[in-house]
């Protein structure tokens, strides 16, 4: 076995087992035996589908040795969010009120993603229903945070974006309904795409609120990132060829809500890449836009409202089951009336329109992906207001996505724990994922 392999992207792994030189048993084996010994697999992987990936793994190899492979990534080992079925294995989406739920079926994207080859190898540990941006959580486990191992990696995607920083997978599948992908890939130096609400199919994926929920990948390149898109969306992928110079593009700096209360890292990281898309001939323009600070308010309503509603009955039948704070953020929704829910979101659909209309001239919006750094696992913990403050700013830049209906793209910036996040049209994810490529290709040269 070859452990560069751990570190390889998807894609590079893919062209190795297509040329032969990479055996997709041996590298499934790879991938199981490091999770097996890794000090943080236990705070990462909820479970592994250890005997699920090898028989897929074996079939992966044989139609290789037959020519016959499925697609790019055909035996390629991911890893998938604990929201997502798995048929004969326990999909609890990080909540004792889901302990020992075990679906019959795979949700409709890891049928697809099984379809094209991809070896599943476990569920990924996550917060409590998805409805935290912290990865905090006390029930299941909280996955650390690559750079800095006392800290929370991100959430909701949380054993997803380590599953692949750490090397015990090669990209994995997360969600994203206010943030889930954007952040966790940020702050562990990753790529993450936020589709856009409808993209993907969300059957036999655990909700939170329907109307936002999204699926995405966690990778380390756009290319990967853009291969699982369509292995999950069953289409050709976007040719990323040629998507390698900024030069002429055109794209907007965000000033209105993403840059309050911008600690000194975050802002580091991105103006330091603002700098290099700059001088590779990116035109860029800072604007501000009153759309979006006239959405933020609305987040109180339109998330909380629809998943408490989603949850109440199970929440309230054993609300001790729940670690405090997310039991208590779903019950912030618990007074909102429903001509206050539905006011909201008309309001939110002109809202969208505005925005719409504001950016129409922009290859990309470019906002930081979070404002703040992974805060410390035990004071969060022990720091009640502490917790609430640090989440709401945790998600606030990544909810602007969300709220306006967005697909979005967060890159590494270079500074650790850090991302500059690319902000695009409504299913506008083949465009979002070119112009990511070009803007990948400017941040990662070494001159």
């Amino acid at each position: 076995m070859d452990e560069t392999w751990r570190q390889m992207s998807a894609a590079e792994l893919g062209r190795g087992i297509n040329a032969g030189q990479i055996d997709p048993v041996a590298l499934t084996d790879c991938f199981l035996d490091a999770a097996q010994s890794h000090e943080f697999a236990p705070r990462i992987y909820a479970r592994m589908t250890a005997e699920r990936a090898r028989q897929e793994a074996l079939a992966a190899a044989a139609r290789a040795r037959a020519g016959q492979r499925q697609g790019p990534l055909d035996g390629v080992p991911i890893s998938w969010k604990d929201l997502f079925d798995t048929a004969g294995t326990a999909t609890e989406s990080g909540s004792a009120l889901l302990a020992g739920r075990v679906p019959s079926r795979d949700a409709e994207v890891l049928r697809r993603a099984g379809a094209a080859g991809l070896v599943c190898l476990g569920k990924t540990h996550m917060t409590e229903l998805a409805f935290s941006g912290l990865g905090l959580n006390p029930v299941t486990a909280s996955p650390p945070c690559v750079n800095d191992t006392d800290a929370v990696s991100g959430g909701s995607s949380s054993g997803a974006a380590t599953s692949v920083a750490f090397g015990l997978a090669a990209a994995a599948i997360g969600s994203d309904t206010g943030g889930s992908v954007r952040v966790p890939a940020a702050w562990n130096d990753l790529v993450g795409l936020k589709t856009t609400s409808g993209r993907l199919p969300l059957t036999g994926v655990v909700p939170l609120c329907a109307r936002f929920d999204t699926i995405g990948p966690l990778t380390r390149s756009v290319e990967d990132a853009a291969l699982l898109l369509a292995t999950m969306d069953r289409r050709r992928s976007v040719d990323l060829r040629g998507a390698d110079s900024v030069a002429g593009m055109r794209f907007a700096v965000l000033e209105t809500v993403a840059f309050d209360d911008l600690r000194d890292a975050p802002a580091a990281g991105f103006d330091a890449a603002l700098a290099r898309l700059d001088r590779a001939g990116a035109q860029i323009t800072r604007i501000k836009v009153d759309a979006v600070r006239d959405a933020m308010p609305l987040a109180k309503i339109v998330f909380a409202a629809e998943a408490y509603g989603t949850w109440r009955a199970m929440i309230e039948a054993a609300p001790e089951k729940m670690h405090p704070e997310v039991r208590e953020r779903f019950r912030g929704g618990a007074a909102t009336s429903a001509a206050e829910f539905v006011a909201a979101w008309q309001t939110l659909d002109r809202l969208r329109a505005q925005w719409a209309e504001a950016v129409a001239g922009y290859d990309a919006v470019l906002i930081p992906s979070a404002p703040n750094l992974p805060p410390e696992r035990a004071r969060l913990e022990r720091d009640s207001a502490f917790f609430v403050a640090e989440n709401l700013l945790t998600l606030r830049n990544t909810r602007i996505g969300n709220l306006l209906g967005l697909c979005a793209l967060t890159l590494p910036t270079g500074v650790p724990s850090t991302g500059i996040s690319l902000l695009g049209r409504a299913f506008g994810e083949e465009h979002l994922l070119r112009v990511g490529a070009a803007a990948e290709h400017v941040l990662r040269r070494t001159d």
